[in-house]
């Protein structure tokens, strides 16, 4: 039918449909194809990290190098950004981090579904983000807090305006935070489907391979960036939030 009309006889964005996984009707408690994911990514973070961590040798193996490699770099990060107040704050960010980029890698392999790539996932992550530092801001400065959006260095003529733009800045964060995160993924995903429905042409299926065999490595950087961004940005608000003055 696509043919005689025309129309593609492949559909990129059909790899990102939420579905139940047992059949029938799709409600917020279906067990969906998003869930199992999500789980599964889940159990490979508790997995790596016990299992990496349960012999604590001196001279560490595969998966006790990945879970160090992992604990020290965010660990590293959540300092240099937030500074020594933010380490307080580490496992919450160490779980975010760990969870898009398990999500993230779990989603290259075949037949495997990407729930980052989904706005309804990026968007809670985003904006528990923003709640919970806009409530810890409160909570740790009070009424203070709102130097955050008076730039005092700027001249007094000015800072009225600044200020509006600073607080509208501040209630995009979670947006710009979200979208980020679900359309790079996205946008990654549907170019490899496009490559590989022109892999079945004769003439172009080497070219088709190569660009698919590019892009999917492209796709593992992006991977791993995607979730350093999203967990850096976090800290960025981390130290907002503690250290609000301007």
């Amino acid at each position: 039918m696509a043919e005689e009309t025309g129309g593609l006889t492949f559909h990129p964005m059909d790899q990102f449909v939420v579905k139940p996984l047992f059949g029938g009707e799709l409600n917020w408690y279906t067990p969906t194809n998003a869930t199992l994911w999500m789980a599964l990514a889940a159990l490979a973070i508790t997995a790596l990290l016990v299992f990496g961590t349960r012999g604590r040798a001196i001279v560490p193996n595969r998966l006790q190098s990945i879970a160090e490699l992992l604990y020290g770099m965010v660990r590293k990060m959540v300092e240099d950004v937030a500074g020594k107040d933010g380490l307080k704050y580490f496992p919450y960010v160490m779980t975010l981090f760990c969870f898009i980029l398990f999500a993230n890698f779990l989603a290259l392999l075949p037949k495997s579904f990407s729930p980052t790539s989904h706005i309804a996932v990026t968007a809670v992550l985003a904006v528990m983000v923003f709640l919970g530092v806009t409530i810890l801001g409160f909570v740790k400065n009070g009424a203070h807090f709102l130097g955050l959006f008076w730039v005092s260095s700027a001249p007094l003529a000015l800072r009225p305006i600044l200020a509006v733009i600073e607080l509208i800045s501040y209630f995009v964060r979670p947006v710009s935070h979200s979208i980020r995160l679900a359309g790079n993924i996205m946008a990654g995903h549907a170019v490899i489907k496009v490559f590989a429905a022109f892999a079945a042409i004769a003439a172009i299926a080497p070219i088709s391979v190569v660009a698919i065999t590019a892009m999917y490595g492209l796709e593992v950087l992006v991977a791993l960036i995607q979730a350093y961004v999203f967990a850096i940005l976090t800290c960025v608000y981390l130290k907002d939030a503690l250290h609000p003055s301007h």
